[in-house]
């Protein structure tokens, strides 16, 4: 069998390194995506993988990403959204929006807008990421995706990992019928260098402490993204859903309202610019 194209975003490290590990391992061909130029470089010798370089903090860069990758690959089998992140302060980027709406959401949603045509022509899986902290969040409206700069750092955090779940869901109502497949996971709570690199005092003294033990580690919180990457939608797993544990999951009750998730997605093309 012709060996399929797997692209990871968020692959340098973490639970994006590891799911490529596995899924090279298991003959796939990967391409990675990541930050660090010299970390993403490293991995890709490792696995003897193409990779591409973006900082989803900036929107120009994740426009050149998609064009490169459209460029060079004509056909993308499965597209795994995991790059995200968590921040000790919000601020705004220089494409004007709340930083952490933007990496964890609006890149993402960039990127695969962008990728649109090869994915459908390919009839691929997409694997959104998303976090149970989207379930603690109450009331939401269409207003809260736009002034997640005016919420603490977990809150906005939460919206836009709750804005991924809508994304998924629109996704699934536009496309599902042409042969596309979106799915979105929570991974877990997962001992990765997250907590270093975004500078919170909380998730990098937790790491210090017992509680680490209770946490997964990034080869096992790969495992759902793995699984979702390399079996059958329609078989092994249910596209349009919100998976956790490996099992479907129940999220937020927002996440089921069909004109939230088609506002978001119209008012998210023109918060890109790409429509």
């Amino acid at each position: 069998m012709t060996r399929r194209t797997i692209l990871i975003t968020g692959a340098s490290d973490g639970i994006g390194a590891a799911a490529a590990r596995r899924i090279r391992g298991a003959g796939e061909n990967v391409v990675l995506v990541g930050r660090s130029e010299s970390k993403t470089a490293a991995m890709a010798a490792e696995l003897d993988a193409d990779y591409f370089v973006a900082d989803y903090a900036d929107l120009s860069q994740v426009r050149a990403l998609a064009d490169k990758i459209r460029a060079e690959y004509p056909r993308i089998d499965v597209l795994g959204n995991n790059a995200g992140g968590v921040f000790s302060k919000l601020h705004e980027t220089a494409d004007g929006h709340e930083i952490t709406l933007q990496v964890n959401y609006l890149a993402p949603f960039l990127l695969t807008t962008m990728l649109l045509d090869v994915l459908l022509d390919s009839r691929a899986t997409i694997v959104n990421t998303s976090s149970s902290s989207q379930k603690l969040l109450r009331r939401v409206s269409i207003t809260d995706f736009e002034t997640t700069a005016r919420r603490r750092t977990s809150g906005a955090y939460a919206v836009a990992k709750l804005a991924n779940i809508l994304f998924t869901r629109e996704l699934h109502r536009r496309y599902h019928a042409d042969g596309l497949s979106a799915v979105v996971v929570h991974p877990g709570f997962v001992n990765t260098n997250i907590g270093h690199s975004s500078g919170s005092r909380f998730l990098t003294t937790m790491q210090r402490t017992p509680v680490v033990r209770m946490i997964k580690t990034a080869d096992h919180g790969a495992d759902q993204l793995v699984w979702l990457a390399t079996s059958t939608p329609g078989v092994d797993w249910t596209a349009g859903e919100y998976y956790a544990k490996g099992k479907l999951a129940k999220a937020n009750r927002a996440a089921d309202d069909p004109v939230l998730a088609r506002e978001l997605w119209v008012r998210t093309l023109a918060k890109v610019g790409y429509a």
